[in-house]
């Protein structure tokens, strides 16, 4: 017989159960003093919001210096994605406002009654195009684009979006340079319809991307840094078209814009690959922390592919039956519906603006450079009215009835300056009113997009980008320009043809404004329409099983 051993506290040696939750207990006074003193925390960057829960520094016990260099890598990744969206963005949009500067586009072959020809300039003028021809030449690309949309997106579903970004920019990079080696009307029409093609594939998934990365507050300021190379994009097209078109050939601005896009189009390829929210990659393993209980779960996806893990039913096998279940979804979402609505009427006023404008300028205010001047006009109202629009949303609280209320009240007082630079016969008040007005209307760029994103369920993001910019197209825009045409020839007043053209703003003022009264739910958390397979194993605190463990051990020893 010997000294009996102190009793030592019971341990379960029963392991436990992995579905059930085990919670961590609450530290006594000696354990705290055990503990260290857990770090302070850190304050989030513009850029990157809070990504982890700093309730477990104190049991993990990271240093200070290596989460603020991890999060410093964040910051400059996330930027950097920001920055590269924007400058693609910017390329497509220039080779939009290239293709219509005097310098590519040209002018017409020119005879006179006594039978000598100019040989005219410019595609049009190589090409011995008429006015009509030289307008379908410039909107051929709506084809590729409206067709390609749904198309990319719907296949945002089972292929990596990022390398459908690298083939879409690829397409792209090739039809440019085709457009500089074109012989005729019809090649040069074909090589702008895959222009579209390749613009698809990057217009329907970036904004999803982005939504994706930016810090919560401030998720429509960056979509509207974004949108901002839209009219910048544009105006910059103009300028260098007629630069390159003058001193080089016109050839030589598509053979330019390859280049520039040729990187981006291979680091779709090379770069590693993204995923975007309500998709998960192959055996990924995501930890999961229990708000309440500070537990961490590890969730393991369980899938052959880069693909959401359940796969569709027998009824859902066809690709395109899913894609038409997804279109239905879209359309019984009636704030989408709205939303969009709203953008068409929209964007049939924006899209007449930037053909008829400066005409309609130099018919009614004698303009000498009415390109230069709506040109200036557009830039500083795009880069001032949508960065302004998009960081105003997120200062009231980034929500969808916010962004509502935004978007009709900017587009109704923006109609109404727009509206009264027209009534003026001053050239200098019109401009003043017209650059208010402009800034107003393109403060809706990011609010709308925002709208978009986050009405419907991640895995639908892509399509409903698509959806819409197909959408604001068919319906805005593209009969925009010849309607308004046909009004002119029958008013033969500029005057009261831009008139009534811009008192279409109210009534995308007054659809917007009907959103705010309907019920919406944002949507951006809400789990992907496919369920996940997930395995949860061993689901007690990492550390709290390491205690059990060592607890046990000593236990043993001093049972020996």
């Amino acid at each position: 017989m010997g000294v009996e051993s102190p009793p030592t506290k019971a341990v379960e040696s029963q392991e436990p159960d992995p579905a059930v939750v085990v919670p961590v207990e609450k530290e006594t006074e000696s354990d705290m003093a055990k503990t260290p003193t857990p770090l302070p925390e850190p304050t989030p960057s513009w850029f990157t919001p809070k990504r982890y829960d700093l309730d477990l520094q104190s049991s993990f016990s990271f240093s200070t210096s290596v989460i603020t260099r991890e999060e410093t890598q964040m910051n400059v990744a996330e930027f950097m994605l920001l920055v590269i969206f924007c400058v693609i963005n910017m390329i497509n949009y220039v080779d939009r406002g290239a293709i219509a500067s005097n310098g590519v586009n040209g002018s017409p072959r020119v005879c006179t009654k006594s039978g000598v020809c100019s040989h005219g300039s410019g595609i049009q003028g190589d090409f011995n195009l008429s006015n009509f021809k030289d307008g379908v030449i410039s909107s051929a690309f709506m084809v590729g684009l409206l067709v390609a949309s749904p198309i990319f997106a719907s296949l945002a579903k089972s292929i990596n979006p990022f390398r459908l970004i690298g083939v879409g920019l690829s397409v792209w990079t090739f039809a440019a340079v085709g457009c500089g080696i074109s012989i005729d009307f019809w090649s040069i029409t074909i090589c702008r319809m895959l222009v579209g093609v390749g613009e698809a594939s990057f217009i329907s998934l970036a904004a999803p991307f982005i939504d994706d990365n930016a810090p919560v507050t401030q998720r429509t300021a960056w979509l509207g840094i974004f949108y901002m190379c839209i009219p910048t994009g544009v105006a910059l097209g103009y300028v260098y078209g007629g630069w390159v078109g003058d001193g080089f050939g016109w050839r030589y601005a598509f053979f330019g814009e390859a280049i520039l896009m040729l990187p981006f189009a291979i680091l779709g390829f090379v770069m590693k690959p993204l995923q975007m929210k309500g998709f998960s990659p192959t055996g990924s393993k995501k930890s999961i922390t229990n708000p309440e209980t500070n537990v961490i779960e590890v969730e393991v996806i369980s899938s052959d592919k880069d693909v959401p893990v359940s796969k569709p039913t027998s009824k859902e096998s066809s690709r395109l039956g899913l894609f038409w279940k997804d279109i239905k979804a879209l359309l019984v979402e009636k704030i989408f519906v709205v939303n969009v609505l709203g953008y068409i009427a929209y964007n049939f006023v924006i899209g007449a603006y930037s053909y008829w404008g400066p005409k309609a300028g130099y018919s009614i205010y004698h303009m000498n450079n009415a390109d230069m001047l709506f040109g200036g006009i557009t830039i500083v109202g795009g880069i001032v009215g949508t960065l302004s629009g998009g960081f105003i949303l997120d200062y009231m609280d980034a929500t969808i009835p916010n962004a509502f209320k935004l978007l009709s009240t900017a587009t109704f007082f923006g109609a109404i300056f727009c509206f009264s630079a027209f009534c003026l016969k001053n050239l200098y008040g019109f401009i003043v009113l017209f650059l208010i007005g402009e800034i107003l209307v393109f403060a809706t760029q990011g609010p709308v997009n925002f709208v978009c994103l986050h009405t419907v369920k991640p895995s639908l993001r892509p399509l409903s980008m698509a959806m819409s910019t197909v959408s604001i197209h068919i319906f805005g825009d593209v009969p925009s320009s010849p309607l308004v045409g046909v009004l002119q020839d029958n008013i033969k007043n500029w005057r009261t043809t831009a008139l009534i053209l811009t008192s279409v703003l109210f009534l995308a003022a007054g659809i917007w404004f009907i959103g705010i009264f309907l019920h919406s739910v944002d949507r951006y958390n809400e789990d992907s329409e496919n369920h996940q397979t997930t395995e949860r194993t061993n689901t007690t605190p990492l550390l709290e099983e390491k205690a059990i463990k060592t607890d046990a051990g000593s236990s043993e020893q001093g049972q020996m």
